[in-house]
């Protein structure tokens, strides 16, 4: 089958996806994209750039799959004459309805036009896919309200049209054979502490710092590694961490390749995460199968990394949970260090989960 992946948005995990199915899926995948910059043109744009770029293309599609930056509606109608009988699907890694805003003011405000591409988008696609059951859920229940606050009142009628077309494919994960039967690299001397997210507000570096002052205040010693590529606008408790836990740190900034990057995951002991936002949760996965030990909020997409019988274990409910949990994993690090958690998340390698996505593209087009 020949199948073209429409991204606007080619960067990060969005590229890592679409390079990941290309190279895993049985079928023939060919990307169109474009750079990742200016989200809120490509959501404008990208559609109509792409649409140029398609038209004049020679690969003929039996299927396309479009990710959630595009404006699926707009391609179909510039590209009706080649595409007939081509079927689509969308692939949401997030949603620009239920997406943080990332104001400081407690209320939540958001320009309507993005979230009613990501309709339409949805609306018209065959088949509409989410990269957790956290985010399908949380999407389809925001969507009542939304489009309850336009003024035409029939819209909402279409919700249950996205309903029975939605499912769940987990983004595969990328690593090398090599970093799995890897063991972890220091299995002595202090524990060590991982953050290897972005350094931006919604992933809640004030909470993960918060803990770390107190295991310190209590006289524990541990190390730090702080993984991340740094903004302008980074939150400034990263700046002043580095100061109070400069004798902790082992190493704090972005890594240039990803050997470089999973090598620091395999140093690294315990992951306690705290973000307030994540519709999966690219880097628990890629930590957890370097046998980093997690210890992941009570929300979001975070309980799906976890098998149910060892939630009690991995997942807490509040700050004092996820102290009391970090505390016994120092006072227990040389049990902790044995423990295999990659088990638990091998379940997103591609080589695991490429079925589950050449089966949907043959149910879509058939």
């Amino acid at each position: 089958m020949n199948i073209l992946i429409l991204e606007p948005f080619f960067g990060g995990s969005h590229k890592q996806w679409a390079t990941g199915l290309q190279n895993y899926s049985t079928n023939k995948i060919e990307i169109l994209s474009l750079s990742a910059h200016n989200w809120k043109w490509r959501m404008h744009g990208g559609a109509v750039s792409l649409a140029e770029k398609f038209l004049k293309s020679s690969f003929q599609p039996d299927l396309i799959i479009a990710s959630d930056m595009l404006d699926l509606a707009l391609f179909k109608s510039l590209c009706s004459s080649k595409l007939i009988g081509v079927k689509t699907i969308l692939y949401f890694h997030e949603n620009q309805l239920t997406y943080p805003t990332g104001s400081n003011s407690g209320v939540r405000e958001i320009d309507m036009h993005y979230p009613f591409i990501n309709f339409t988008s949805a609306l018209v696609a065959d088949k509409v896919v989410f990269n957790s059951e956290f985010h399908k859920n949380e999407f389809l229940a925001a969507l009542p309200n939304f489009l309850n606050a336009f003024p035409e009142p029939s819209l909402s009628k279409n919700i249950k049209k996205i309903v029975d077309k939605s499912s769940v494919i987990y983004p595969g994960v990328e690593i090398d054979e090599k970093f799995l039967s890897s063991e972890k690299i220091e299995n002595s001397g202090k524990p060590v502490f991982l953050w290897n997210h972005r350094w931006e507000k919604d992933k809640n570096p004030e909470e993960f710092f918060k803990l770390l002052y107190e295991i310190k205040e209590r006289g524990y010693d541990f190390s730090i590694i702080l993984l991340g590529q740094r903004f302008s606008n980074s939150p400034a408790c990263f700046a002043e961490a580095e100061i109070r836990l400069k004798n902790n740190i082992l190493f704090s900034g972005y890594c240039d390749s990803k050997e470089e990057y999973f090598r620091f995951l395999l140093k690294a002991d315990i992951l306690p995460v705290t973000s307030h936002h994540d519709f999966f949760g690219y880097s628990v996965a890629e930590a957890v199968l370097c046998n980093c030990y997690p210890l992941l909020p009570n929300r979001q997409a975070y309980p799906e990394h976890i098998p149910a019988e060892y939630q009690q274990i991995h997942i807490y409910n509040d700050f004092d949970s996820l102290l009391e949990k970090s505390i016994y994993c120092i006072q227990n690090i040389n049990q902790i260090r044995e423990v295999r958690t990659q088990l638990f998340a091998k379940k997103f390698l591609w080589k695991e989960i490429i079925c589950k996505y050449d089966d949907c593209f043959l149910q879509t087009t058939f």
